[in-house]
């Protein structure tokens, strides 16, 4: 019989102002999984604009968590159809969602498999920290034999 493993299947997506610190993406990640019962070693890689690829917290937080980074251009972000867009980030990023879209994106470039938003955009701030992050989370349904 085989014995049946899920890969790396979900992919954060990250919107965030300017200056955010590794802590609050942290924070907000575990959260997110704590509050919708994900698992978290299940994280295939994070997700945003490349706009925001050169952001201090967000690299600290991937080298600390050894988890990949990808980023997307406004234009391919705007394709993607999301529940939640914002249209008052539109004219700052050039696209009305970060968060959802680049999950979703991140997600369907590994697969063929449909893709399922586990969690729609979560805005978070830490008392005493300047700035906010937004996740979203989307998954592959993928399985490996």
């Amino acid at each position: 019989m085989h014995n049946l493993a899920y890969k790396k299947t979900l992919w954060v997506g990250i919107g965030c102002q300017k200056g955010i610190s590794q802590q609050l993406i942290n924070t907000a990640i575990k959260k997110v999984f704590q509050e919708y019962q994900l698992i978290y070693s299940q994280i295939a890689g994070i997700a945003t604009i490349d706009k925001k690829a050169s952001e201090i917290g967000l690299l600290e937080f991937c080298n600390l968590e050894k988890l990949p980074l990808k980023t997307f251009s406004a234009e391919l972000l705007n394709n993607v159809f999301v529940p939640n867009p914002n249209n008052s980030i539109t004219k700052l990023m050039g696209t009305s969602s970060v968060a959802e879209a680049s999950a979703i994106l991140a997600a369907s470039e590994i697969t063929s498999a449909e893709i399922t938003l586990l969690v729609p955009k979560q805005i978070f701030r830490l008392q005493g920290e300047a700035g906010t992050v937004t996740i979203a989370v989307a998954k592959s349904d993928n399985l490996i034999f």
